[in-house]
């Protein structure tokens, strides 16, 4: 529903996350002028005071859901939404904070707070998508700002946003790196890895650490088997998988494929 000016109304909703998707939307610098001249936005507390009652036309949703208030409350903003976007990898599969999906969290509260009693939270951290319907994924941690203002521009004109389904190994190429795996022997996820980041870490002669989760069809296996041929054993293939994506399925499954 647009507004009596004519313009869509855009929320933003916060659940687990560092806000550092949010923060991406803030960086846009000039061209926030523009998405605010083109969206009324109703609701985003990191930015603006405003709470505009009613429907949203586009929700970008951040962060995972780890606690019963947000399993509930992502329902009620599905329900206001039109269209509802997720940002990030913890709104697409869970963050890093999903790691508590491979142990047991009571123990980790236990560990960490003085009295975990306290402390209301589920046994799992999961992507927004396990909960409601989603209508667009982009991935990422944090977002890359070039695609959240395609995904923006898109909806604003009715059409599927294009974000690359390719590796991090094409962003490489397109930059001229060389390969940190094949020349130096060093772990990197760049082969099964979403782009977006072009290709930040190997131009500074660091492997991918798969911070935009798995790309289309990513071949984890064969990658895997490379890496072995670099000298990781299986505690560090199964750890290489459980970073910021470890709940994505591609990656929890290979991550399981080395040790449960």
């Amino acid at each position: 529903m647009a507004t009596a000016a004519g313009k869509p109304r855009l929320a933003v909703f916060k659940f687990a996350s560092c806000d550092g998707c949010q923060l991406t939307l803030l960086d846009c610098e000039e061209q926030l002028l523009s998405v605010a001249d083109a969206l009324e936005i109703a609701y985003f507390p990191e930015a603006t005071r405003a709470d505009l009652k009613g429907r949203y036309d586009l929700a970008l949703v951040e962060g995972s859901i780890t606690t019963e208030h947000d399993a509930q409350r992502i329902h009620e903003v599905r329900r206001r939404s039109r269209t509802l976007i997720t940002i990030g990898a913890c709104a697409t599969a869970g963050g890093i904070q999903a790691l508590r999906n491979f142990a047991n969290v009571r123990a980790y509260a236990a560990a960490v707070y003085a009295h975990p009693e306290y402390v209301r939270t589920l046994a799992t951290s999961t992507a927004i998508a396990d909960h409601v319907t989603v209508d667009f994924e982009l991935r990422g941690c944090p977002v890359n700002k070039q695609q959240l203002l395609e995904v923006i521009s898109a909806f604003l004109i009715g059409r599927r946003p294009v974000t690359p389904p390719h590796s991090v190994c094409l962003e490489c190429k397109l930059s001229g790196n060389v390969c940190v795996m094949v020349a130096r022997g060093t772990a990197c996820l760049g082969p099964v890895t979403h782009a977006g980041c072009g290709a930040l870490c190997p131009a500074y002669e660091r492997g991918c650490y798969g911070c935009y989760g798995p790309m289309e069809t990513p071949n984890s296996v064969s990658l895997s088997r490379r890496l072995r041929a670099v000298g990781l054993d299986e505690q560090v293939l199964k750890r290489i998988y459980r970073t910021f994506n470890a709940a994505a399925p591609a990656f929890r499954e290979e991550s399981e494929r080395h040790g449960g």
